[in-house]
């Protein structure tokens, strides 16, 4: 689950980091009212949206005045801004957040993720900050160090000291490096996040580390854990057909290509996904119903993927195992009766009760075209939306 800005930034403010002082407000007479009480020369207005690349995008303002912040704001808010991350679709603007200005003197970049080949936790930071980390990667390797520690109560100050070193700090503000390392590394573990990251971190004319800008993202299965967090989920912010995926709990995400896939198992979605690009398409979701799906859930899962639009053809694999073929294939007829199928619809299944599956859509007067295995089924939907 992501979480704007401003939230991410309230959340550091309670692990002790340093972020500058900021209101938001879903509405510019808000805005205005919140923002009057702001002490500062310059005002920094930002676009709230789930996304990256914001400020190319036009969505980060500087503003002299309470005057000009309105006008910047009621330009902003309802705009669509497409970045790199938003895709060509791009994100509206449905909140608004503004902060004080800082006296940068330099920029960093610093974030913390899950290393799941090493089983530990990676702290990635670089003296490239205010940059996408992708293209200083490319470009630069040498600026960016990773640091891997260990999962523990705590982080040492050896570790903190490596993951700073890279900032060339003097002596007085080496101290808050290594403070603002142990904080993100607790709100980290006990927040069960995924990803933190401050793009860039600043260090001040003053002397000071700021948190300039803050991504984060937590762990799903974990947040029954977290009614705080929660708390912070934005709808808008969220595909249609991803937040009702989510109330049948099924594992989906929307891509950006032509061929729907229902599987059972999120290894053998990835091999379907692989396979639908090998043959020159691209799939249009990633989804994984589950092991012990019901025929019900199957149902909504085909009722999903042809919501979307983009779909020119279905693409069914199941292997069955705890997931049985005939519930799969009665979850299928059901669903076909009650949206109307105008897509080719491509099946393959094997495995437990695989004989009744096919016996099921074979007598269900569905227009569907049977494969035989994997790379089969793959070049059929391709043929077949051609």
């Amino acid at each position: 689950m992501n979480i704007h800005e401003h939230q991410a930034k309230n959340i550091l403010r309670k692990y002790g980091a340093k972020v500058p002082d900021g209101v938001y407000a879903l509405d510019v007479n808000e805005l205005l009212e919140k923002a009057k009480n702001l002490k500062t020369d310059k005002y920094v207005l930002k676009a709230q949206i789930h996304a990256g690349g914001r400020g190319k995008a036009g969505g980060v303002k500087i503003v002299n005045d309470l005057k000009s912040l309105e006008t910047e704001a009621k330009s902003l808010l309802g705009k669509k801004l497409i970045t790199h991350q938003t895709g060509p679709s791009g994100r509206i603007v449905k909140r608004l957040y503004v902060e004080v200005s800082s006296n940068i003197d330099k920029e960093f970049y610093l974030s913390c993720v899950v290393d799941r080949a090493s089983s530990k936790i990676a702290f990635i930071s670089s003296d490239q900050g205010g940059m996408d980390i992708e293209e200083v990667a490319i470009k630069s390797p040498e600026k960016i160090l990773t640091t891997k520690v260990d999962l523990d109560n705590e982080i040492s100050d050896e570790n903190c000291n490596k993951i700073i070193s890279i900032f060339n700090l003097d002596e007085e503000t080496k101290e808050q490096g290594i403070s603002l390392i142990k904080s993100i590394y607790k709100l980290f573990i006990e927040t069960d996040a995924n990803l933190i990251e401050i793009n860039p971190l600043i260090l001040t004319k003053e002397k000071e580390l700021i948190c300039l800008d803050a991504k984060m993202n937590f762990d799903g299965n974990a947040l029954f854990r977290h009614p705080e967090l929660i708390e912070l989920r934005d709808l808008n912010e969220e595909e249609e057909t991803e937040i009702e995926a989510s109330k049948h709990d099924l594992a989906y995400i929307k891509l950006d290509g032509t061929i729907g896939c229902m599987v059972n198992g999120a290894g053998l979605a990835m091999a379907t996904m692989d396979i639908i690009k090998l043959y020159g398409k691209e799939p249009a979701n990633f989804l994984d119903v589950g092991g012990g799906a019901s025929k019900e859930k199957v149902a909504a899962a085909f009722k999903i993927i042809l919501s979307d639009k983009n779909v020119k053809g279905i693409l069914i694999n199941i292997f069955g195992g705890i997931m049985r073929c005939d519930v799969l294939a009665q979850g299928v007829v059901d669903a076909a009766k009650e949206i109307k199928m105008n897509v080719p619809l491509v099946v393959r299944l094997a495995g437990t009760n695989f004989e009744e599956g096919k016996k099921i859509l074979d007598n269900s007067g569905l227009e569907l075209i049977s494969a035989s295995d994997l790379s089969d089924a793959a070049k059929k939907i391709v043929e077949a939306i051609k």
